[in-house]
């Protein structure tokens, strides 16, 4: 919960930690979790998310939240900024840096315990910086929460908005465990033109007697522009690339260190590569002598894939927290400062 629990920047190049601030505290909500961040200019915005809410009944059934915050680097604080109209947790989200404004989709609210229950939307949101509004655009062809979203760019400019992954409705099994059933396609919004705003939707990404797989889906921008953007999937210790052209994953490589047993995966884009992150225990480093705090929150273990060179390089450093991230609800975002 980030209105108790300090955020931390990481410097890779220089293995430096730097905490933030929390966000302002707000007496009647707790438990803040499946929130978005995503970072514009020099500032990290943090949007909705799933909270308990002393004012509201049961009180253990998680509420979403409208709530938008944003941390500015140059004066180190944080901003209040105008709600969301539709309040929502698990969502797409994406920086549109050419018109200075974001876009939000889907969502709903949920617990990270209990995953099949809670609510689903399907409403979509443009945030202008400048003007410090929201305005609702067209909403998905169907409810989808869960998803992530990013802006696909050419010629400089943002042209489409992404909406991958996600789940829908759900379904029990022998009629007790609620399992999510989860989207096996794509929604693209045109942000440009005369279908600015409509939907499009792409068939099935996977071909006939294939399986598909649910994992965590970033995309890579080529910094020179000269290159179509790339688009990643890990899912257990497999990389994934999606070909646009023909609609489907292929398996693009396998991660060197697997994850240990009961745990995951953090994935991040960052300067054109994949950063793989998982904590460890029994890595050496050059410190000598550890603190009981640090050796609970273990080693944090960077595998780096950088897709052009195809070359893979590591990264050991020791973070600040009490205790391991779950990098299952860890929330991260790169920035450029």
């Amino acid at each position: 919960d980030p209105h108790i629990s300090s955020p931390f920047l990481f410097d890779p190049q220089h293995l430096a930690w730097r905490p933030l601030p929390p966000l302002p505290c707000n007496p009647h909500g707790y438990g803040l979790c499946n929130f978005t961040s995503v970072s514009l200019g020099p500032h990290i915005y943090v949007l909705g998310g799933s909270l308990f809410d002393t004012r509201s009944f049961p009180l253990d059934r998680p509420s979403p939240s409208s709530s938008a915050f944003r941390y500015n680097f140059l004066t180190s604080s944080w901003d209040r900024l105008a709600p969301m109209l539709s309040p929502r947790g698990s969502f797409a989200c994406a920086a549109i840096p050419s018109a200075d404004q974001i876009i939000v989709a889907g969502g709903g609210s949920r617990h990270t315990l209990f995953r099949a229950a809670g609510s689903r939307i399907c409403s979509v949101e443009r945030y202008d910086v400048e003007r410090d509004e929201w305005e609702a655009l067209d909403g998905l062809p169907r409810f989808r929460a869960g998803c992530v979203g990013f802006a696909v760019r050419e010629g400089g400019e943002e042209r489409e908005f992404w909406v991958m992954g996600g789940y829908g409705d759900s379904r029990t099994v022998s009629g007790v465990f609620p399992v999510d059933e989860y989207y096996k396609d794509a929604l693209v919004m045109e942000l440009k033109g005369n279908d600015g705003g409509k939907w499009r939707e792409l068939g099935d990404m996977w071909g006939a007697g294939e399986t598909p797989r649910f994992g965590k889906i970033v995309m890579v921008e080529d910094e020179d522009g000269g290159s179509p953007p790339a688009i990643f999937m890990l899912d257990d210790n497999d990389i994934l690339r999606y070909d646009m052209a023909s609609n489907r994953w292929q398996k693009e490589c396998s991660v060197p260190r697997r994850a240990p047993c009961k745990s995951s995966y953090g994935l991040v884009v960052l300067k054109e590569e994949l950063h793989v992150m998982t904590i460890v225990n029994g890595i050496d480093s050059t410190e000598t002598r550890r603190s009981r705090q640090q050796k609970r929150a273990g080693t944090l273990f960077m595998q780096i894939y950088h897709p052009r060179k195809k070359t893979w390089r590591c990264l050991v450093t020791k973070p600040p927290f009490r205790k391991p991230l779950d990098f299952s609800t860890t929330v991260m975002c790169p920035i450029q400062l």
